[in-house]
């Protein structure tokens, strides 16, 4: 059986980008998780001992968001190396951070990265 968490449409206002503007302004970003770990024995027990708590989760996110970084993938990496070692249990996911209203020429809703691993 594969087991998997899903946490989605995260929203954080964060200072990433790469022009001095974004930076100084901020924008929001949005933030999906799905996270593969075994939580098969909680399926029964219903023990949050037995699976990965998704609060705790949350805040890992959060954290790592608060930290500016030009990239969006740099911002995914560090949000996924944060994960693993926080909760070794993880054994593969995917990432995606949204960069809402983006400062590019043209009428763009939202641009993201999606790191699969």
């Amino acid at each position: 059986m594969k087991t998997a968490i899903h946490i989605g449409s995260m929203r954080f206002y964060a200072y990433h980008g790469v022009l001095p503007q974004e930076q100084k302004a901020g924008n929001y970003f949005r933030v999906e998780a799905t996270l593969y770990t075994d939580f098969s024995r909680a399926l029964t027990s219903d023990a949050l001992t037995d699976t990965v708590n998704y609060a705790d989760i949350y805040q890992v996110i959060a954290d790592e968001m608060a930290h500016p970084s030009q990239l969006l993938e740099h911002v995914a990496g560090r949000i996924i190396t944060a994960l693993t070692h926080q909760f070794p249990s993880i054994t593969g996911g995917k990432i995606i951070v949204t960069k809402e209203k983006p400062p590019i020429t043209g009428d763009i809703r939202d641009v993201s990265v999606v790191v699969e691993w």
